[in-house]
């Protein structure tokens, strides 16, 4: 018969900063890293870290102000975040939203909700929500998930509160041990998320005085999901596949050989050292065929392909080409490295 986790044996493995940051010094935001605990070990030991005590109030209503692109900015990347952290789950989604509004009053965090959403996603380890550096933000997702998403986004940034988080600023499955979960405060759960509040005077309502700037920045991951987030030259209805055909060659003259399918629908190729760059885009389309969604990333060397994904900064800084297609979405995009390729157009480039 299997015996429990003991949970002394398992609090000598984890670290425990206790450190309360003092009201002079800001408290500093940590990339997410996780003890070495196994799943089952992990909600053991969280289950020995009590809830807080403490008076838990509740936020108070955010209401999002700026012009309307501004506006929309906010809402496509608040519901990005509440959809691929929390799933297809309005309960979880709702707490997502107001950590990530509670985080846009906070000074240890941007002002703005993209900001905070995408924070770190430049780097492969530093991300705050890991949706935005593993890769995740390219799956699949069906329309009517991503309108309720986007209703409970704009619920949140117009006023809607959700009291049972408080003003928690930071929250972790019940499998994983993040390193900064025993220095702060637990104070609820949702489903099979723990919430916490920085401990002593950063976790108090006085804390939160960050004023929101009303100005979003264009994140060019959310292009495939937003209108909102697309450039000029992106926003235009894509052409159709059967227009991308008319201006693409054949894909015969070329060979592709396939290194890595992570999935059905996820391509990693390497691309013939013969082939014209003007091929690569009937070759995405042939590879991907009928799928409604589609992602084809290309290097020009089989050194330079990865081998797994997430892919790494430096990876994606040398790729060769990309093709993204989610007609869900009605959209179909195709970039070359310019820096490899030159292009007759600027907007064919990689940014």
């Amino acid at each position: 018969m299997s015996r429990a986790p003991d949970a002394i044996s398992l609090a000598k493995r984890v670290v425990r900063p206790q450190r309360v940051v003092p009201k002079a010094e800001l408290p500093a935001v940590e990339p997410i890293t996780f003890q070495d605990l196994a799943p089952q070990d992990a909600r053991a030991f969280n289950a020995t870290i009590p809830f807080s005590t403490a008076p838990n109030p509740a936020a108070r209503p955010f209401a999002i102000f700026g012009d309307e692109a501004n506006r929309a900015r906010a809402v496509d990347c608040l519901a990005a975040a509440v959809l691929f952290e929390a799933g297809d789950d309005a309960t979880g989604e709702r707490a997502v939203a107001q950590v990530v509004l509670n985080r846009v009053r906070h000074p240890a965090f941007p002002n703005s909700v993209c900001a905070v959403v995408f924070q770190g996603a430049e780097r492969r380890t530093g991300c705050q929500f890991t949706f935005t550096c593993d890769g995740a933000i390219m799956r699949a997702v069906r329309p009517e998930v991503w309108e309720r998403a986007r209703a409970i986004a704009r619920a949140a940034l117009t006023g809607t509160v959700d009291k049972r988080v408080g003003h928690a600023t930071h929250y972790h499955t019940d499998w994983v041990v993040p390193y900064w979960s025993s220095s702060l405060d637990k104070i609820t759960e949702v489903h099979t998320h723990l919430f916490f509040r920085w401990s002593g005077w950063w976790g108090t309502p006085a804390a939160f005085r960050s004023l929101y700037t009303g100005a979003e920045p264009i994140v060019p991951q959310l292009a495939r999901l937003s209108e909102a987030h697309r450039s000029g030259a992106e926003a235009v209805k894509p052409p159709s596949p059967e227009q991308f055909s008319e201006i693409a060659p054949t894909v015969e003259a070329t060979v592709l050989p396939l290194v890595v399918e992570q999935d059905k629908d996820t391509f990693v190729v390497t691309l013939d050292e013969r082939a014209s760059p003007d091929s690569f885009l009937a070759l995405a389309i042939e590879t991907c065929g009928k799928r409604i969604f589609c992602k084809f990333m290309a290097w020009s060397s089989r050194e330079g392909t990865p081998a797994t994904l997430p892919i790494t900064p430096v990876q994606q800084r040398a790729m060769s080409f990309s093709y993204l297609r989610d007609r869900a979405f009605n959209f179909e995009r195709a970039r070359w490295n310019c820096a490899e390729f030159k292009r007759s157009e600027q907007t064919q480039c990689m940014t």
